[in-house]
Parts: C-alpha cells; sequence; structure tokens
C-alpha cells in the first residue's frame, strides 16, 4: 500500500507515466486541477496557497527520495516536483485562464532550460529528494515573476 501512495503521489495521479512529456504532462494536470479549483471555489486565499505549497515541498522531498530510490536519479515519472514549482508560479495569481496559462508556459521554459543557477539547485541536499523538489521550485519563482509581469504589462485583471 505505501508503494502504490508514493507512486499515486509522486507521478500526480498517474500524469508522470505520460510517454511523452511527462513532465509537462504533470504540470498541464495541475494547471487543469487548479482552473477546476478556481471555478469552484472562487479565488484561494495565499495563505491556503502557501499552506497547500508548504505540504507539498515536504511530502514531495520525501516521495521523489523514495523513487529517485526505487527507480534512479531523478526518474522522469517522478512529477510532484512540477506541481510544488506550478503552485509557486501560480502563488498569489488571480488573472484567470490567460493569467494561468501564462504561468504554466513560463513555468515550463524555466523549468527546461533552468537558467539564472536554477540547475545549481538540483545538486541541494546532495541530491535525493530536495534536489528533485529544488530547481522545479526555483523555476517556479521565476515564472511567478515572469507571470506578474506579463500579467500587468499586458493589463489582464488581477
Amino acid at each position: 500500500m505505501r508503494r502504490f501512495l508514493v507512486h499515486v503521489i509522486g507521478t500526480f495521479l498517474g500524469s508522470g507515466y505520460a510517454p511523452i512529456a511527462p513532465a509537462t504532462a504533470g504540470s498541464l494536470l495541475y494547471a487543469l486541477a487548479w482552473w477546476g479549483l478556481w471555478t469552484w471555489l472562487g479565488p484561494i486565499p495565499l495563505w491556503a496557497q502557501l499552506g497547500a505549497l508548504a505540504v507539498v515541498v515536504v511530502v514531495g522531498i520525501k516521495v521523489a527520495g523514495l523513487l529517485e530510490r526505487e527507480h534512479g536519479e531523478d526518474p522522469r515519472l517522478c512529477v510532484i516536483d512540477e506541481v510544488a514549482g506550478m503552485q509557486v508560479a501560480y502563488l498569489g495569481l488571480a488573472a484567470g485562464p490567460l493569467g494561468w496559462l501564462a504561468g504554466f508556459c513560463w513555468f515550463r521554459v524555466f523549468d527546461i532550460l533552468k537558467p539564472f543557477g536554477v540547475r545549481r539547485l538540483e545538486r541541494l541536499g546532495g541530491g535525493g529528494g530536495l534536489g528533485i523538489m529544488a530547481d522545479d521550485l526555483g523555476a517556479g519563482a521565476l515564472a511567478a515573476v515572469a507571470t506578474q509581469l506579463t500579467v500587468r504589462l499586458l493589463g489582464w485583471p488581477t
């Protein structure tokens, strides 16, 4: 049962098993889940977003480390790190579908390119779960800034 839960969480409900671009699949599933929650509940307070992020980071570090032990270094099927990165990219964002699309696109760009030292974050804690999560959190932070700038420059409602 524990192994099953680790895989369900780590692959974000199986999206990490996508045969092509599992990280993009996991990010997209999170973006769609965010849109669904927003549509159902309305704007989610920043304190709730930060609380959810803290839970995902703590659980994600553990789960990513377990998946790495089972499947090798930074396994492609582990996408809980993309979920955390997307959470950071969307922090405080209230721009609706266009803003969410911008956040998704910026996160994927920064996660793939890993500029401005983001790649070095993979080595935090000597690798393992912390390293797997850290680079995506860094990419998410860059995406959050780029998304907020995009929203403001294009005059989308916030």
